[in-house]
């Protein structure tokens, strides 16, 4: 019998009609949490200079209508939550916060890799704390947000040639926008080559002469987060090289370890900056003379 009591009172709860009761009355029982939250930019609009409807109802802006989770706090339903263990499905959480933040930088949110892949606004980004300078990030800056999933890129910006992130003059969000792009793994232009360029103008052209792969893309030759061999090169000169330039001959000749500097041939190719001792223009050359991108 009294299995069928809860049951029923339940079905009631549910049934139950969901109205706003302010933001005073989140505050009698989650007093910690109001105080860590009236800190926030979010605190300082909807409590002080909410701009619509949505923002003066406080705490029930993104939770929701709070009367069914004070009629009954155990039923986890009554409220949306943001935390990984919620039952609120991560699109109802982010649609939460899309009903304000939309727009700009998050036009292509919908069908974005993070989209996709189930990534709550609330897995980087807390809004009941400043744990962050900016951008009520769930860590201390955007780098480290990002490292939370990105592993294997943390690990490559610690190698002996990497871009200047770990140093504080770049960030993740430099050359990617985490909350959707048109082009692949979420870059903030068009392509790669656009992307890069933003920094590396020298390297844009248009040339006289160009050479072909970095006309198609700079990660041809290039790990753009880090590696072990000079320039963020993905292998060492003339290996990098000979991936392309084949023929018999010069000026791809098979290279061996006799032909290192301390070997029985050595060969000029593999000392210094190998191929680039000669070719120093391998980006391109305005040079009339040059084609073979030696000036």
């Amino acid at each position: 019998m009294i299995f069928v009591i809860t049951i029923t009172f339940s079905n009631m709860l549910h049934a139950q009609e969901k109205n706003y009761i302010g933001t005073q009355v989140c505050s009698t029982c989650h007093n910690d949490l109001s105080n860590h939250w009236s800190h926030t930019l979010h605190a300082k609009i909807f409590l002080n200079n909410p701009r619509n409807e949505i923002e003066a109802r406080g705490c029930e802006s993104c939770h929701g209508p709070g009367s069914q989770h004070l009629a009954d706090p155990t039923v986890s339903e009554s409220i949306i939550r943001f935390t990984s263990n919620s039952n609120s499905s991560v699109g109802v959480q982010n649609q939460a916060c899309l009903q304000c933040h939309t727009g700009g930088d998050r036009m292509h949110w919908m069908s974005s890799v993070h989209e996709s892949n189930d990534i709550a606004c609330a897995d980087c980004h807390n809004p009941m704390a400043n744990y962050s300078t900016v951008n009520l990030l769930s860590k201390n800056n955007v780098n480290e947000t990002c490292f939370t999933c990105h592993k294997e890129q943390r690990s490559q910006f610690n190698r002996r040639s990497h871009m200047p992130l770990n140093e504080g003059k770049i960030s993740c969000t430099n050359c990617h926008n985490p909350h959707g792009s048109i082009s692949d793994s979420l870059l903030i232009a068009d392509t790669v080559n656009q992307t890069c360029f933003q920094c590396h103008a020298e390297k844009r052209g248009p040339f006289l002469f160009e050479h072909a792969p970095v006309t198609d893309s700079c990660v041809n030759c290039h790990e753009p987060h880090g590696s072990n061999h000079e320039k963020l090169l993905l292998t060492a000169r003339p290996m990098l090289c000979q991936q392309c330039h084949t023929s018999i001959g010069h000026m791809n000749d098979l290279f061996t370890r006799g032909n290192l500097a301390t070997g029985s041939r050595p060969d000029a190719r593999l000392i210094g900056r190998s191929c680039q001792n000669c070719h120093s223009q391998i980006h391109g050359s305005n040079h009339p003379g040059g084609a073979k991108f030696q000036r």
